[in-house]
């Protein structure tokens, strides 16, 4: 065994032809992965987050005014339409066309959508058939009987009287012949009830003579009347509805919502999730707008009637826009501790919409000859201002802003625009920095 053992070996002189390239493929791989390595770490050190300090910007006049004319309050809310309009149908039916989209001006009684009215127009069709007759009747009645009429009655009644003559010479002839003994005693009856029954019907026809000759009665004339007032009643009604079909816009405004589309069911009843419509657009008149705020209780004495403010929207912070307390809610609300408070945009236009967040800085009043101050009290360090911008951090970029400047203060400079409070903004921003750049909070 062990000399077999002892001549075992490897031969080291043997050769392979594919050592050559495994060789160059595992330095390859080799220098491959430190270049990686190397463009790796020289990307991410130039775009590293650059570390800088941050400071909240604050208002330092809110809620504590030292002067007339300063911020004694700051709230936020949003923007309400004073008063939006669901537009709803007076009749139910399909909708046969639309003629708006959302965001479409209307004018005070321009067509907006139209029902379909086939049914309303043969409804009004037969309503119309109706007082027609009823009014033909009435001018039958009032020009009474026609001189034909009026002939033939008095013939009727001439040519009874005629009869009742010949019933008469009957009767007296055969009263002779029973008392006479000629013909019997049932003769005699006979020929005396053929002299009333006519006698009867001469004063039927002469009546009926009458009658034709005088003309209807008052109180037929007026029953007629009457029922022409009834149709009338309906034929208005049937109009009011055709006319519903065709829905126009009440006021002038924006549509904020389109509700129904072409062939939609329209109902002036419940509606279901998933069935006809209560209403087709809603509107509301852009040029009306209020901010809604819930003022907290403790806060609420700070603020009267007609209080003016200065109203700033997140969209549009460089915009300023003045209103006043128009409306106060006369109870609080016990969850949230707050009273309802809405403030009137005298100067409205197209940048503000409903819903739209929007912040109110409350004003005193101003004496004769003190400064005003427009908005909330703002000073930060004077090393933040670079060139009349100041950069803020915001989704870990530096984004530059413009501001205008007021009067310093000692270290420190007075914001008139451009900044608002609560942003986070840089105090020290480096020579280097560009808008869009990494940035981060120094620690501590």
């Amino acid at each position: 065994m062990s000399d077999e053992l002892s001549k075992l070996r490897i031969d080291r002189s043997a050769k392979t032809g594919s050592s050559g390239w495994a060789t160059k493929w595992i330095l390859g791989g080799i220098a491959l992965f430190l270049l990686l390595g190397v463009g790796s770490t020289i990307y991410s050190r130039l775009n590293a987050a650059t570390e800088v300090e941050i400071r909240r910007v604050q208002s330092r006049d809110a809620g504590s005014p030292t002067a007339t004319g300063d911020v004694i309050l700051n709230a936020t809310g949003y923007i309400i339409a004073a008063h939006k309009i669901q537009v709803a149908s007076k009749v139910i039916g399909r909708v046969a066309w639309i003629g708006v989209e959302k965001g479409d001006k209307v004018r005070e009684g321009q067509v907006i959508v139209r029902l379909e009215d086939d049914e309303y127009k043969a409804q009004l069709e037969q309503a119309r058939g109706q007082l027609t007759t009823l009014r033909a009747r009435l001018e039958e009645l009032q020009n009474g009987s026609r001189p034909e009429e009026i002939a033939v009655a008095k013939a009727n009644w001439e040519s009874a009287k005629a009869d009742l003559e010949n019933a008469r010479v009957n009767l007296d002839r055969t009263r002779n012949l029973v008392a006479q003994g000629v013909f019997a005693k049932q003769s005699l009856d006979d020929a005396q009830a053929r002299f009333d029954g006519q006698a009867a019907r001469v004063a039927s026809l002469e009546r009926t003579y009458e009658l034709v000759r005088i003309g209807p009665r008052r109180e037929q004339v007026d029953a007629v009347r009457g029922q022409i007032q009834e149709a009338q009643g309906r034929v208005a009604f049937y109009e009011t509805t055709l006319s519903n079909t065709v829905i126009k816009a009440p006021v002038t405004g924006t549509i904020l919502e389109r509700a129904v589309e072409k062939g939609e069911f329209v109902t002036t009843s419940f509606v279901g999730e998933r069935g006809a419509k209560g209403y087709v657009v809603s509107l509301a008149d852009l040029n009306d707008l209020q901010v809604e705020l819930d003022i907290n209780q403790d806060d609420f004495a700070k603020l009267g009637p007609k209080q003016k403010g200065e109203i700033t929207t997140d969209a549009f912070r460089d915009r300023k826009y003045q209103g006043y307390i128009y409306e106060i809610s006369p109870e609080a609300n016990r969850q949230k501790a707050t009273v309802q408070v809405k403030v009137k945009v005298l100067n409205p236009d197209e940048y503000l919409r409903p819903d739209m967040n929007a912040s109110v800085a409350f004003l005193t009043e101003s004496k004769p000859g003190a400064p005003v101050t427009q908005g909330p009290a703002i000073y930060v360090p004077a090393s933040a201002v670079r060139d009349g911008a100041v950069y803020v951090l915001l989704n870990g970029r530096a984004v530059k802003r413009k501001v205008k400047t007021g009067r310093p203060q000692g270290a420190e400079v007075r914001i008139e625009e451009g900044l608002f409070g609560g942003e986070d903004l840089l105090v020290s921003p480096p020579t280097a920095l560009k808008d869009g750049d990494r940035i981060k909070a120094k620690q501590g």
